[in-house]
C-alpha cells in the first residue's frame, strides 16, 4: 500500500509537486558585504554539491574586494515553507534542494515538520496515509472502513465523527496541509 501511495504522490499529476520550480540561493561575498556593496550570484541548489561550491568560489573570485574567502546565504527560492539559515551547509541545502523537487510541496512541508530528510522520507514510506480533503474526512472513512460494519443500522445516525477525529488527531495523527489538501500522517 505504502508503495501504491508513493508511485501516486511521485506521479506527474501530483499537485504538490513543485515540477516548475528550482529551488536556488543567493550567496553573497562577505568581504562585499562588510564593505558597503553587494556582490553575488543566485545558484541553482539541485546541482551536485561541488559544482556548487565551484560556482560559489567563481564568485568570490570576481569580488570588488580583493581576497574575498567568506559567503553566506542572504536568500532563497522555491524552498516551499522551509527556512535556510545563513551559513547553511551546501551539502544539507543541496539536499533539501533535490528533497524538494523529488517529492514537492509536501516534501517542504515534511522537512519543515521533522527538520531532515531521513524521518521525512521514513515518514513518507511508513506513516503516509494519503491526501485528504480534511481530517474530518480521513476520520470519517478511518471510521467506517474499521468499525462501521459492527454497528447497526439503527444507531449510525448517533456516529459523532468530529469527535472520532478529534480524538485521532489528538495523539495518534496529524496533518500537513499542502495547496489546500490535508495530508495525514501517523505518529512514529
Amino acid at each position: 500500500m505504502a508503495d501504491a501511495i508513493l508511485n501516486d504522490l511521485f506521479s506527474t499529476n501530483n499537485p504538490t509537486k513543485l515540477a516548475e520550480l528550482a529551488p536556488k540561493i543567493y550567496v553573497a561575498c562577505l568581504a562585499a558585504y562588510n564593505n558597503g556593496r553587494l556582490h553575488g550570484a543566485w545558484i541553482d541548489a539541485t546541482q551536485s554539491v561541488s559544482t556548487i561550491q565551484k560556482k560559489i568560489y567563481k564568485m568570490l573570485s570576481e569580488s570588488p574586494v580583493a581576497g574575498a574567502e567568506e559567503y553566506a546565504i542572504h536568500d532563497f527560492e522555491d524552498f516551499g515553507s522551509l527556512s535556510l539559515s545563513e551559513y547553511e551547509s551546501i551539502q544539507s541545502v543541496q539536499s533539501m534542494a533535490t528533497f524538494i523537487v523529488e517529492i514537492g510541496e509536501l516534501g517542504a512541508e515534511l522537512l519543515v515538520h521533522y527538520g531532515d530528510i531521513e524521518t521525512a522520507q521514513d515518514a513518507l514510506e511508513n506513516y503516509y496515509h494519503g491526501e485528504h480533503e480534511n481530517e474530518l474526512e480521513f476520520a470519517s472513512q478511518l471510521f467506517d472502513d474499521c468499525y462501521l460494519y459492527a454497528v447497526p443500522e439503527a444507531v449510525r445516525s448517533y456516529i459523532d465523527y468530529e469527535m472520532f477525529g478529534r480524538d485521532l488527531f489528538i495523539n495518534d495523527y496529524f496533518s500537513l496541509e499542502v495547496n489546500g489538501k490535508c495530508h495525514v500522517f501517523s505518529h512514529h
